[in-house]
């Protein structure tokens, strides 16, 4: 059975995570993906994408029982190749949509975390509990939620490992929007949508600008503003965008294709198996979750 279900609706393409009962991140499913991710970072015809894990629940982190089972070498290369796949899900060009169902605990929050906008049902509970089995997160929960939240924050979260309800997380910025529950994935996938129609590679440029110049000093921030700016006003969609506004008044053009240079096949055209056991060629040995 593949961990990843890729759905797709016109430009937008969903990866489902599917390894019941809880989601919980084991090799297949991180290779699977990885291999996903790999497929959409140069898909031309993707405009976006949604985190989603199912009705039930998002993703309720790591495969405990195997992390048990793993040495210090063991965990730190598990560890690496965890950090290195959502690392690709937070970089994906296109913007990223989380819809949080239920539980997005440990790795599952982690995962969440590397999306643009997430959008929460108004019953699921979020946290990093991994402080109450003695250990830390690993996957970015540390550094990401630091830059989201906080130091004093994120700390609280961390350093407690209490689960907070959607009301709480909206409050402190952990999520976007709340919704009702059987809402969450038709608004994601909308607000995924929305986006979709818009400049593709200023979208890109925007995404970089932030969370690359998030991590610099001003200067150096920007500077890379300035650059992408330059490198945008020379798309096919700036000149659409521009000349619409000069006809036909602000918010009137209408956007093609990605400006990008054409990449690899779009993995719309691949199942979801084939994508799922694409594995990866570094992957390092030893790692069984």
């Amino acid at each position: 059975m593949p961990r990843i279900r890729i759905d797709v609706d016109g430009p937008v393409v969903t990866l489902r995570l599917v390894n019941p009962p809880m989601n919980a991140f084991d090799s297949a499913q991180r290779l699977a993906l990885a291999a996903a991710a790999r497929k959409l970072a140069d898909a031309r015809d993707v405009r976006a994408v949604v985190l989603y894990g199912g009705e039930r629940l998002f993703a309720a982190g790591a495969d405990i029982n195997a992390l048990a089972a793993m040495g210090p070498e063991e965990v730190r290369g598990w560890n690496r190749a965890l950090q290195r796949t959502f690392e690709d899900i937070a970089r994906l060009p296109m913007p990223v949509v989380a819809a949080l169902t239920g539980h997005a605990l440990g790795g599952g929050l982690e995962l969440a975390l590397c999306a643009d906008y997430r959008v929460a049902a108004d019953n699921a509970v979020l946290g990093q509990p991994e402080v109450r089995l003695g250990i830390m997160p690993g996957s970015g929960g540390t550094q990401r939620l630091t830059r989201l939240l906080g130091p004093a924050k994120a700390k609280n979260l961390l350093m407690t490992g209490r689960q907070v309800k959607s009301s709480e997380a909206l409050r402190i910025g952990l999520v976007d929007e709340v919704v009702p529950a059987d809402s969450v994935y038709a608004t994601a996938l909308a607000y995924a949508h929305r986006l979709a129609q818009g400049p593709a590679a200023a979208l890109e440029a925007i995404k970089e600008a932030v969370d690359q110049g998030a991590d610099a000093a001003i200067g150096t921030a920007l500077a890379l503003e300035r650059a992408l700016f330059t490198g945008v006003f020379g798309t096919r969609d700036a000149a659409t965008g521009l000349r619409s506004f000069l006809d036909h008044g602000p918010g009137k053009a209408s956007f093609g294709d990605p400006a990008r240079e054409e990449g690899p096949e779009d993995p719309r055209r691949a199942e979801g198996p084939a994508l799922g056991s694409d594995a990866d060629s570094d992957d390092e040995k030893g790692g069984t979750a």
